[in-house]
């Protein structure tokens, strides 16, 4: 029988002859994850041999992950800010970039309200609604939603998918979390009336011949998820168009795009006050739009 330092070892030569681009880090995760460990096993029981059918749970994990199956669709759920979410194939994984749009929603909401406090008496313009109103369009697994939510509890959190199995998803990882988020099925605004002080998204924003070039991993997401036509702006063009009508005084709509056409997006919102923020790699990825009238 192999002790736990062979069968981490072979694991990741497994997956290095597999092309996998981090096989180091998915080994140990899902070793990890199939004998019930913590990280700290790895270096007090490496020497503990593992039995025949423990090891065989771990084989099959690693033949999955060969295979190009995403890790995160094998362990079940990934931590993400901060809540756990379960994924799997029904919805896109939810990416570390993300948490970047995450925060400055963050930021919007704490410097609007700031703004509203120092200046309310003057500007009734300014006032925002109490209790705060947030939208997420095509929410997927529920991520945004639900860490909005849980970072803004007194919030009132809609959001939509125009995919019945993503919601079903979201709906879980709200049941997960504890958390209280209005779904509605459908494409863009669905039936909401509104207006929302905060509309947030991370739509399709993939040109279509990316499909040709795409990760294995990748294969595993959704397509209706990742692309959006020619230049990948289709969805994020209509969501634009009808957004206006949708937003609160002062609203702000913020947009998760491809470094690749978030300045054309930026370039075709007249009548919008746009900035566009890079990712924690530097590239330009980011919308923060707010109505000029």
């Amino acid at each position: 029988m192999p002790t736990l330092r062979e069968l981490l070892n072979s694991s990741i030569q497994t997956l290095q002859n597999a092309g996998v681009p981090s096989p180091e880090v998915d080994a140990r995760e899902l070793v990890l994850h199939a004998l019930g460990l913590n990280r700290t096993a790895l270096l007090t029981r490496a020497n503990e041999e593992i039995s025949a059918t423990d090891a065989a749970k771990v084989a099959a994990l690693i033949e999955h992950r060969a295979a190009r199956i995403p890790l995160q669709h094998l362990i079940g759920e990934v931590e993400w800010g901060g809540i756990r979410l379960k994924t799997d194939a029904r919805a896109l994984v939810p990416r570390p970039e993300t948490e970047v749009l995450l925060t400055l929603a963050r930021q919007n909401v704490e410097r609007r309200t700031w703004n509203v406090e120092k200046h309310s008496d003057h500007d009734p313009r300014s006032t925002i609604h109490d209790p705060l109103t947030i939208l997420d369009i095509g929410t997927g697994s529920g991520a945004l939603a639900l860490a909005l939510k849980a970072a803004l509890p007194d919030a009132q959190v809609w959001a939509t998918d125009i995919s019945a199995e993503a919601l079903a998803l979201a709906r879980e990882n709200a049941e997960l979390n504890g958390l209280e988020v209005h779904f509605e099925l459908g494409s863009l605004f669905a039936d909401l009336r509104g207006p929302f002080d905060l509309i947030v998204s991370n739509p399709p924003y993939l040109p279509a011949a990316d499909k040709l070039t795409a990760d294995p991993e990748v294969r595993h997401d959704p397509e209706v998820a990742l692309y959006s036509g020619s230049d990948g702006l289709d969805l994020a063009r209509a969501l634009v168009a009808q957004a206006g009508d949708f937003l609160a005084p002062r609203g702000t709509l913020l947009l998760e795009l491809d470094p690749r056409n978030v300045r054309q997006m930026a370039q075709e919102m007249r009548g919008w006050h746009t900035e566009v923020w890079p990712d924690l790699t530097g590239r330009e990825r980011f919308l923060n739009a707010q109505r000029e009238h």
